[in-house]
Formats: structure tokens, C-alpha cells, sequence
């Protein structure tokens, strides 16, 4: 399976999206801002970064153009419980491959996880 990175705030919601990932049978860890959540990219490679747009410290739109210019095969999927944050994301159709609003069910955003994997850009050619 992949290996995901969970950026949230809302510890709650952090933890039940890394327990029903892993049970999928994903490689996950989980950070508390985007900040943090940059620093476990350079730690590691990640195959999905699933990350809330607000948040303290670094947000999740700042997150986004981060993470694809440093990590270009990275798949990027962003998360919101508010509307005029959705519009935010809209210009970066180029660089996430879905905004997925909050509440959402677990099915549905393991449906956007999957999708968003499906469809990752190509991958380096190891040597």
C-alpha cells in the first residue's frame, strides 16, 4: 500500500484518519500542523499527503505549493470544513487532486486517497 502523511490540527480527527488508513493497510504518520508536516517529508519519502486547509503555524494551501515543488511525485489531497477555504484551493487544481469537505465519511475519503494514488504522477526512475 502507500505510505501517507495526515496533516490536521483536530487530534481527534487526526487519529481516526490514521487508524482507519492503517487498517487499509497504509503506511501512516500524522502531524499536528503543516510545519511539522514539512519536516517528515524531508525525514522520509511519502507516496499521499493528506492535509487540512486550516490550521495553526503553516496552513494547508501553504502546505500544498510546499510540498509539490519540493516533492513533485507527491499526490496531494486537501480537506475543509469551510467553503470560502474550498474557493481558496481552487487554483491549485495543477498541484491536489481533491478538496474533500468536511464532515466527510470514511468512505468517501478513502474513495479520494484511492483516486489520488491511482492517478500519481510518474515516479523517478530509481538507478
Amino acid at each position: 500500500m502507500a505510505r501517507v502523511l495526515i496533516a490536521e490540527d483536530e487530534e481527534p480527527v487526526r487519529q481516526l484518519l490514521a487508524r482507519a488508513l492503517a487498517m487499509d493497510g497504509h503506511e501512516v504518520e500524522a502531524a499536528p500542523d503543516g510545519a511539522a508536516a514539512l519536516e517528515r517529508l524531508a525525514e522520509a519519502p511519502f507516496d499521499l499527503l493528506l492535509t487540512d486547509i486550516r490550521m495553526p503555524i503553516m496552513d494547508g494551501i501553504a502546505l500544498a505549493l510546499t510540498a509539490a515543488r519540493d516533492y513533485p511525485a507527491l499526490s496531494i489531497v486537501l480537506m475543509t470544513g469551510y467553503a470560502g477555504e474550498r474557493e481558496r484551493a481552487k487554483g491549485l487544481d495543477a498541484l491536489v487532486h481533491d478538496v474533500v469537505l468536511k464532515p466527510f465519511t470514511l468512505t468517501e475519503i478513502k474513495q479520494a486517497l484511492r483516486a489520488a494514488l491511482a492517478n500519481r504522477p510518474p515516479q523517478p526512475a530509481a538507478f
